[in-house]
């Protein structure tokens, strides 16, 4: 994931902002963060439809929210040029957030 526009100098150790890379990294963070929130969601309105917790309206509601966001995800990661692999950022050793 790009650092949100942050470079670091080889020999100093400093990090330098790059402003041309602001917006993308700050979007590509935004998104990841939208879509791991969508995703914690949509297992817990799973858990809720299994327990019979929902009545059918609700379940329907619940759809059509998903599908709504899907698809403005993809229109903004169309936007910004980034693909699903670029949200799945890597944690090093605790290794793929998504």
């Amino acid at each position: 994931m790009a650092e949100l526009g942050a470079t670091r100098h080889a020999h100093s150790g400093r990090i330098t902002l790059d402003p041309d890379k602001v917006e993308s990294g700050l979007a590509q963070l935004v998104l990841t963060v939208v879509e791991l929130l969508r995703q914690l969601m949509e297992r817990q309105a799973l858990h809720r439809i299994e327990d019979g917790s929902l009545d059918d309206e609700a379940i329907e509601r619940l759809g059509l929210t998903f599908m709504r966001l899907d698809e403005r995800m993809k229109e903004l990661k169309e936007v910004f040029g980034l693909t699903d692999e670029d949200l799945n950022i890597d944690l090093g050793p605790l290794g793929k957030l998504l």
